[in-house]
């Protein structure tokens, strides 16, 4: 049974934006809602916005930080994640099946003092995360526009297009936020779709200059003295290249979305569970693949210094090689896909955060009884998202970090 809703306090301003307080939290989160369930690749792209969009940014971010080692660098990426986070998370659907997430499960692990502290250390963690989603999927959404033909006017206007997009994702939880599980499934299929047009024309680039692969590897020769030392780099650049990993929390968040069968138990949907191991291995498997091309093909057919501040592939490595490549019309539809999906990506992020203050906090006597309310807290991220991005100036490489 979901929880009960307080009466809306008396007042115009206050009703509207306490309008959603429920007046007690059963049990430890918040309880499995009624909603209509899909198939677990429709839920697949939901949660996908915020995962596939880091190929916007990240091919670029991983060649700024690696150079010529980037694609080495973005597989030791790939193996943590299909050999470390991906069976974590499988296991974490299995004794999580109704959306409650990795942290509750590490909670009941220790006595409540303990379990409070780790929750809070923990927590402090994913909304880092979340924060940093939302801002720098924003500023690489104004990177792109700004770096498309038709955008150049707005150059040095980066940080007020980046604070205006985040303005409008606010407005949109304001106005109230309902998971539109048909246009993720739009968008993600569309920006997946030119992703793969964009990697397939690199490649054929690349056969037709072969010599292109055999200076790549005359580079990592001359700069690195053995597999060795490859390896070991590319470990210690990892936490740079991570991004985007907080989308297997969103997968298994998100777990009450997901069609089970009609002879599941509901304490423990054994179907359901089964398909939410397929959506985050296909998800995973995916973005696998897509980010050791786009690394592969990015360091491959840019220049170096296209890559640092000021250069036409900063934050936009794709992009860059889809105007290059297949001209600005095609390269302008690539934008706009890219724009979408990362603004969408800061939807999916904001979720994740209106998701965890109210399911712990009141809770444990840490926070006042508002903070269960998605209008204030919509505000407050707001503004911590805007404080971010103005320390930052929207700089992407510099938000990497975090």
């Amino acid at each position: 049974m979901g929880p009960q809703k307080a009466s809306p306090p008396n007042g115009g301003i206050r009703s509207w934006f306490l309008y959603d307080q429920p007046a007690d939290l059963e049990g430890p989160h918040a309880p499995e809602q009624r909603a209509h369930k899909h198939s677990w690749w429709q839920v697949m792209c939901l949660t996908g916005v915020d995962y596939f969009s880091t190929l916007g940014y990240q091919p670029g971010i991983a060649a700024l930080a690696a150079a010529s080692l980037a694609p080495i660098a973005t597989l030791v990426l790939v193996l943590v994640t299909l050999f470390g986070a991906l069976p974590m998370y499988r296991r974490v659907a299995a004794e999580s099946p109704h959306g409650d997430g990795s942290i509750s499960m590490l909670e009941r692990l220790l006595s409540w003092w303990q379990g409070k502290i780790l929750v809070l250390v923990l927590i402090s963690f994913v909304l880092t995360a979340f924060v940093v989603t939302i801002t720098i999927s924003a500023s690489d959404a104004a990177a792109h526009i700004i770096e498309n033909p038709f955008g150049h006017f707005l150059v040095g206007h980066e940080i007020p297009i980046t604070l205006g997009l985040i303005l409008l994702l606010g407005i949109f939880f304001l106005r109230g936020f309902s998971e539109a599980i048909g246009l993720a499934v739009g968008i993600v299929a569309l920006y997946l779709s030119l992703n793969v047009v964009v990697l397939a024309r690199a490649y054929w680039e690349i056969g037709l200059h072969p010599e292109l692969l055999g200076n790549w590897r005359a580079s990592l020769q001359l700069e690195y003295s053995s597999p060795v030392a490859m390896a070991l780099t590319s470990i210690f650049l990892f936490p740079r290249l991570a991004l985007g990993l907080s989308g297997f929390e969103t997968g298994v968040v998100v777990m009450p979305l997901v069609k089970g069968c009609a002879t599941d138990d509901p304490r423990r949907p054994e179907c359901r569970i089964r398909n939410t191991g397929k959506l985050l291995t296909v998800a995973a498997s995916i973005m696998s693949v897509m980010l050791i091309s786009s690394s592969l093909v990015s360091t491959l057919l840019i220049p170096h210094e296209e890559f640092e501040e000021g250069g036409e592939a900063n934050g936009r490595a794709l992009a860059f090689l889809a105007h290059e490549y297949l001209g600005d019309v095609f390269g302008t539809l690539y934008d706009a896909s890219t724009i979408l999906i990362l603004w969408f990506a800061g939807a999916s992020a904001m979720a994740g955060l209106l998701n965890i203050v109210p399911r712990y906090l009141p809770r444990y006597g840490m926070a006042p009884d508002w903070t269960r309310a998605t209008r204030p807290l919509v505000i407050l991220y707001t503004v911590l998202c805007f404080g971010v991005t103005l320390l930052f100036r929207a700089d992407i490489n510099a938000q990497a970090g975090p």
